[in-house]
């Protein structure tokens, strides 16, 4: 039984009678641009085959009630007056928060949620949960779907309530992406271009089973670094130098402020030039570029890992991968691989044996298929 068939079953089981509409909202996987979004840069994320499903129905008392199938439990919280709390429904709760806070007239529903977007594998799972919570309220109180104005809600989610200094882009390519296309993001403008993938060329998401939590990790001391780099440059953000004006002014910096500097201005030069390989279909320049983003997040920006290492290690060594790289915030998580369509059936299999035999672990693979962004059915 497919994911939302099992949300209307779980609806009707719990609140009696048929939903009226059923939501959803795809992870993502950022094929290139790390720690870019939060410096008005460039990113290149596709949305993902893997999503936030709710199915739901309007309820006349401003009260919003959800039972989440994943955790086995349900919370609720009401419109008119509601606090921060733990868990799982602060996600719904600060969706509520930064609409409301835009003006919006929202109205109470009663839901199911569930997912197949693996949490804390850098695959966007938070963002799908409020792509699909915004997508919810939209529907229940008729607010037009604006891609960029439902993912600035997001971001004050995961900024203002949550507690976590995330960029836009994980909410702008769950809104707003197209099915078989990545999205070139420009972070600061939020203009978007639609990128077909290249033919024949399969992504394919590489889970370390490791994990990392945001809050509290060195996430927020990355963005502090690429705040104090900017000052010291005398640029609003990092996006606002190019590689060539950056060697030559990168004396004012030192240390690991000019290690992840060099991160983002060298990151934000490849986006670009990932996209142009993309619509050129110049898959080996974007391996190349990949292999490029990996080293450099590894090396200056420090954010991989050991077991990251390892299986982007494993994913290159491959007959058939043009390229690869960790993607996510890191610390844990998932790589991503552009590999020969024609040979997953080898590169699958030996991948997971070789990190198999180096961390002891076993990998999750996914064969990636580029969705459509959030959208509504109407039971």
């Amino acid at each position: 039984m497919s994911l939302p068939d099992i949300c209307r079953v779980a609806f009707e089981n719990r609140f009696g009678g048929e939903p009226d509409f059923i939501v959803r909202a795809p992870g993502r996987v950022n094929l290139i641009g790390e720690h870019t979004d939060y410096n008005d840069g460039f990113v290149l994320p596709m949305a993902i085959d893997r999503a936030v499903w709710i199915a739901l129905r309007p309820r006349p008392d401003r009260r919003v009630a959800v039972h989440s199938l994943d955790f086995g439990k349900k919370a609720g919280f009401s419109l008119e007056n509601f606090r921060r709390g733990r868990g799982w429904i602060e996600y719904v709760k600060g969706v509520a928060f930064a609409l409301q806070n835009e003006g919006f007239r929202l109205e109470g529903w009663e839901g199911v949620l569930a997912g197949d977007v693996p949490r804390g594998a850098g695959l966007s799972s938070s963002a799908a949960v409020e792509m699909a919570a915004a997508r919810a309220f939209a529907s229940v109180a008729g607010i037009a779907w604006e891609p960029a104005r439902m993912a600035r809600a997001g971001q004050v989610c995961e900024n203002r309530w949550v507690g976590v200094k995330s960029g836009i882009m994980d909410q702008m390519v769950s809104a707003a992406a197209r099915e078989g296309h990545a999205l070139f993001l420009d972070c600061r403008s939020l203009e978007y271009e639609h990128v077909p993938l290249p033919e024949g060329a399969a992504v394919v998401v590489l889970d370390t089973s490791t994990r990392r939590g945001l809050v509290g990790s060195a996430y927020n001391e990355r963005r502090s670094q690429c705040e104090l780099a900017a000052r010291a440059l005398g640029v609003k953000a990092l996006r606002d130098i190019g590689w060539k004006e950056f060697k030559v002014k990168s004396k004012k910096l030192e240390g690991v402020v000019l290690k992840r500097a060099r991160h983002i201005v060298s990151e934000n030069q490849r986006v670009p030039d990932s996209a142009a390989a993309m619509r050129g279909g110049d898959v080996k320049r974007l391996g190349l570029l990949l292999n490029a983003s990996h080293a450099s997040l590894r090396d200056d920006f420090e954010v991989s890992s050991e077991a990251l290492n390892w299986i982007v290690e494993a994913a290159q060594a491959q007959d058939g991968c043009y390229g690869a790289r960790m993607t996510g915030a890191g610390f844990g998580g998932c790589a991503v691989a552009l590999v020969d369509g024609s040979k997953l059936g080898e590169f699958v299999p030996a991948v997971e044996a070789e990190y198999r035999q180096k961390s002891g672990l076993e990998a999750a693979v996914y064969v990636c298929r580029a969705s459509a962004g959030a959208s509504v059915n109407v039971s």
